[in-house]
């Protein structure tokens, strides 16, 4: 038995899960085997074949991690998903579920560098080519277009620029040439819903703002279900031809009887199986924690956030704040058709006095965390400049336009008052010159 309900806060705590058949638990229990009993040959066999879905093996699924996927799908509006053991598995495989050698995505220039590497370095090794593009004109897209083409990639949020993605623009245009959105969600998850705008593929590292205590790495792909793969079958051979790899399934027509899943189930069978990014049943359980609190504590997020940027943008300190608040003209329209109860929980912003000024600032934090993280509990602060070691990182920064004296926070859910008064504390050791 499941609840049924529309809200965020109720699907947060009851999707994909009641209670334990035999004992009646009703935490989600951690299912920590590595495999499974079958019933007899002819179960076996149709698991196999895709006629009955169940656990075969916990490289490629787990109850534990079933009910956070189950969980993951219900929040985003979504038909399935795939949990991963991190984001950067997750950006790679919804690519690769898609693109072989020789093709190409289509991917906005504003991008995580973790990612921007992904995609300009290993991605190219592996050959597959991907396109960057300034997303500020949605255009850029179809013109970068070819008839390899087999995905667009953005991020709802970008990190670290924050100028929103447009969206439904995009996707738009993708659905005219048969080519599916992906959208990495991880800095805005529960107010914004990608799918509802037109995406196809939700992303996640759902070590941020999901999991939200700082303990577990991992990530998640959704499948929204809304996407046509067989109207333009060339356009998408992975999953409308042949797969030998799983004796020669024809992904949309394999899954037919299941639901309008085949990609999830193509990431699922073929990469997952093959790469095995799985994440552990014991992190699983621990995302489910704290997806339990994930709308409370996006709106306190939220909160303290708009308070430090109003905080921030009256300090002679600070030459300017990177935040979609602090946008105007379109930028500010898109923040406002995208983002639902607030503009996010990460914000920018310039000292002057540039890099001395950067170290001075987080050197002088007592209470932030300097670490290379976002989206946890607590409030985090980093210094981009002294933690590049990357060229393509650099040049992803300088595209988002990160300066030397950028600093990037992420606000938790401490008191704003002990957050403000770290923040003065800061700016008193970066000085104003």
């Amino acid at each position: 038995m499941t609840i049924d309900s529309n809200h965020p806060e109720t699907i947060a705590l009851h999707a994909g899960w009641r209670a334990d058949a035999v004992n009646g638990a009703v935490a989600v229990p951690i299912y920590q085997t590595t495999s499974y009993q079958f019933r007899d040959t002819e179960h076996a066999a149709n698991l196999f074949a895709l006629k009955e879905l169940g656990h075969i093996y916990t490289r490629i699924g787990n109850p534990t991690t079933g009910v956070l996927e189950a969980r993951l799908a219900a929040l985003e509006g979504g038909a399935a998903a795939l949990a991963l053991s991190s984001g950067q598995a997750a950006s790679a495989f919804a690519v690769q579920n898609l693109a072989k050698v020789g093709d190409n995505i289509v991917s906005s220039t504003d991008l995580y560098g973790g990612t921007w590497n992904l995609f300009a370095n290993t991605l190219k090794d592996q050959g597959v080519e991907v396109r960057f593009v300034d997303p500020a004109d949605p255009d850029n897209f179809r013109r970068a277009t070819d008839d390899r083409t087999r995905a667009y990639y953005a991020e709802t949020l970008p990190n670290p620029k924050l100028t929103v993605f447009p969206i439904s623009e995009v996707a738009a245009i993708g659905r005219e040439y048969g080519i599916p959105l992906i959208v990495d969600n991880t800095a805005a998850p529960i107010i914004a819903r990608p799918l509802d705008h037109g995406a196809a593929i939700v992303v996640y590292s759902t070590t941020k703002y999901l999991g939200g205590h700082g303990t577990s790495i991992g990530g998640a792909i959704i499948d929204g279900g809304n996407f046509d793969w067989e109207r333009f079958p060339q356009r998408q051979p992975a999953l409308t031809t042949p797969d030998p790899s799983y004796h020669g399934a024809i992904w949309t027509e394999a899954v037919k009887p299941i639901g309008p899943v085949a990609y999830i189930i193509k990431a699922r069978t073929t990469l997952l199986r093959d790469l095995g990014s799985a994440p552990s049943p014991f992190n699983a359980f621990l995302t489910l924690q704290g997806i339990e609190t994930v709308t409370l504590r996006m709106e306190r997020h939220v909160q303290n956030t708009q308070k430090v940027v109003d905080f921030l943008a009256n300090r002679s300190e600070v030459i300017k704040v990177i935040h979609p608040s602090q946008q105007t003209g379109e930028m500010r329209r898109r923040a406002d058709a995208y983002l639902k109860g607030g503009y996010g929980a990460l914000l920018g912003f310039e000292l002057k006095g540039g890099l001395e000024a950067g170290r001075r600032f987080i050197d002088a934090l007592t209470m932030f965390y300097h670490v290379a993280n976002i989206g946890d509990a607590r409030s985090l602060a980093i210094h981009p400049a002294t933690t590049t070691h990357s060229q393509l990182a650099e040049e992803s920064q300088l595209a988002s336009g990160v300066t030397p004296g950028y600093v990037r926070l992420s606000i938790g859910l401490e008191h704003i008052d002990d957050i403000l008064a770290d923040l003065e504390r800061g700016l008193a050791a970066a000085g104003g010159a």
